[in-house]
């Protein structure tokens, strides 16, 4: 019975040893945020002076709220019904009809896996269609992407992946993917620096 104190008692004894920290010691990442985060109260710097002239709506996605840019007051043929007041399959037919989105080629997918009909509603030109054919409001176009980039959305809802406007400046706002991408083509091409490096040139010879 004695061996079975001391031996209760040596383990509690470990325990609180172990569990002892100095200021600015923590066990792991999440524990350090967690306590450093009880020092922030906030900040005065605000976005809104970033966010400028930009028309923006609120959003809510995964418990994160915040702000995007308006989408459909930047088209510049939106509605769409302005133009197509007559199903798809019937202006495709007419010889006659102006050709429209000519211009426009779609390098997104393997054609097998997409094509224009893939987003599009051709019933409901006013509005983008999710894979399983519910209708999507083209200012929340990002909802189509989340469908096939996961962990792209995950990371952008958190505010890791796109720009923020502002930092992280309350209120939050950011960019959604077709303020970055172009949804046809969404491949970021490659660019050449601002200031070409003659350092570097001179370091190779």
């Amino acid at each position: 019975m004695i061996e079975l104190r001391i031996l209760l008692g040596f383990a509690i004894f470990l325990c609180l040893c172990s569990c002892k920290h100095t200021e600015g010691e923590y066990h792991s990442l999440n524990d350090k945020i967690e306590e450093e985060g009880k020092k922030y109260h906030g900040t005065d710097i605000s976005s809104e002076t970033y966010i400028g002239d930009i028309e923006t709506l609120e959003i809510t996605e995964g418990g994160h709220t915040f702000l995007i840019p308006e989408r459909k007051g930047q088209l510049k043929s939106y509605a769409c019904t302005e133009c197509h007041s007559k199903p798809l399959s019937e202006m495709q037919n007419n010889a006659n009809a102006q050709r429209a989105h000519w211009d426009i080629k779609v390098v997104h997918a393997d054609e097998n896996a997409m094509n224009c009909a893939t987003c599009h509603n051709g019933n409901a030109m006013d509005h983008l269609k999710s894979l399983t054919g519910n209708a999507v409001d083209f200012n929340r176009s990002y909802k189509l992407c989340s469908q096939c980039h996961t962990t792209q959305f995950e990371d952008w809802k958190g505010g890791a992946h796109g720009k923020n406007i502002g930092g992280w400046s309350e209120p939050r706002a950011a960019m959604t993917c077709v303020n970055c991408h172009n949804p046809h083509q969404p491949q970021i091409e490659s660019k050449w620096p601002v200031q070409f490096n003659t350092q570097k040139v001179k370091e190779r010879e």
